[in-house]
């Protein structure tokens, strides 16, 4: 079996990133009846097919978040998915928390369930083709929010999830979410990342994880999106490297996440972050930002055409398939910063 570290890796490859297609089977419902789409089981899996299946996917992405329910299924031509993928050159990886629930003793702020029985369903997830594995904590911002409890027990679960993985042979995406709802500043964001970053990588020190095969997908740092304030590429890109600097060297890479941005702002702030050497290889993680306009152009297509969107109309599929290629067509060129993360792709392997 190849060792995590070695798949840490290869996940942040130089001029990749990761594809986020791991909404739960309620979210992905709901998203699909806002394009108009009937939410079945089919509709969910020929979506992710869709997806994944892209011509030339794996010239942008590394790897694959699936939710559980698509690792367990197959392409219309009975390939399973984790197969699918690993014929395209792309890893599979999981999402395996329950989602975030209201946290007791803290009003309005969450914590994220799915520790009981973790070890058994990470090797079911192993054995089904998985390679890596997800986790999102949610953090709120308002004038008191988040509590240092708050902050405690999110970081201790992300913790122990990573140790979980790493002891399954798994690579851990630790994704401590400081969320974009409210009109908080910049400066605040910041001021609250960095202390969710500190307890995280207590938590992960304090559980013996392996930080060298550890993917962190953090927020970019922002003002809320109810902000009167919009901050330029330039200052998200300084607030979020500075946010970054308390991270060690031996950290496997860092891949962000979009958190509700528009495709293009993202891209632009992801950009403006790539611009500079860092300690350890930089990418995306989105999943929105990637797939939205997807979703949109599958299901105008396949609507107009009176197809039905499971069983595959060809325009619908072409045009969700180039819709997602332009996107990660862009992401991949703002983190094309090839002498920085080979080194350090390097030095991991050589390990």
């Amino acid at each position: 079996m190849i060792g995590y570290r070695q798949v840490a890796a290869r996940i942040m490859a130089p001029g990749k990133g990761i594809l986020a297609a791991d909404e739960s089977i309620a979210t992905m419902s709901a998203r699909l009846a806002a394009a108009g789409v009937e939410p079945t089981e089919a509709n969910r899996r020929a979506y992710r097919e869709l997806l994944t299946a892209a011509p030339g996917l794996a010239d942008g992405v590394s790897g694959v978040i699936l939710s559980v329910e698509t690792l367990r299924q197959r392409f219309a031509d009975g390939t399973p998915f984790p197969q699918a993928l690993r014929e395209r050159g792309l890893l599979t990886g999981v999402k395996v928390d329950t989602g975030a629930v209201a946290c007791p003793g803290l009003p309005g702020e969450k914590i994220t369930e799915g520790l009981d029985g973790l070890p058994a369903r990470l090797a079911e997830y192993a054995e089904l083709g998985a390679v890596f594995a997800k986790w999102r904590a949610v953090l709120p911002i308002t004038p008191v929010l988040p509590t240092p409890a708050g902050v405690r027990a999110n970081a201790h679960a992300l913790a122990r999830y990573a140790a979980a993985c790493q002891r399954a042979g798994l690579v851990p995406i630790v994704e401590p979410e400081v969320l974009m709802d409210g009109d908080h500043s910049l400066a605040r964001c910041a001021e609250v990342t960095a202390r969710v970053h500190a307890a995280v990588a207590a938590e992960l020190t304090a559980f013996g994880v392996d930080l060298a095969g550890v993917v962190l997908k953090p927020n970019m740092v922002l003002e809320g999106a109810g902000s009167a304030v919009r901050s330029s590429a330039a200052s998200v890109a300084e607030a979020t490297r500075r946010v970054l600097a308390s991270w060690p060297d031996e950290l496997a890479g860092v891949a962000f996440l979009s958190g509700g941005q528009s495709p293009e702002r993202a891209t632009a702030n992801l950009a403006a972050i790539c611009a500079d050497p860092a300690p350890w290889p930089l990418t995306f993680s989105f999943g929105r930002a990637l797939v939205d306009p997807a979703l949109a152009a599958w299901a105008r297509s396949s609507v107009s055409s009176g197809s039905s969107v499971s069983s595959g109309d060809p325009a619908g599929v072409r045009d969700g398939q180039a819709a997602l290629a332009e996107r990660v067509c862009a992401n991949a060129a703002a983190v094309r910063r090839p002498v920085v993360t080979e080194l350090h792709t390097r030095q991991v392997l050589a390990r």
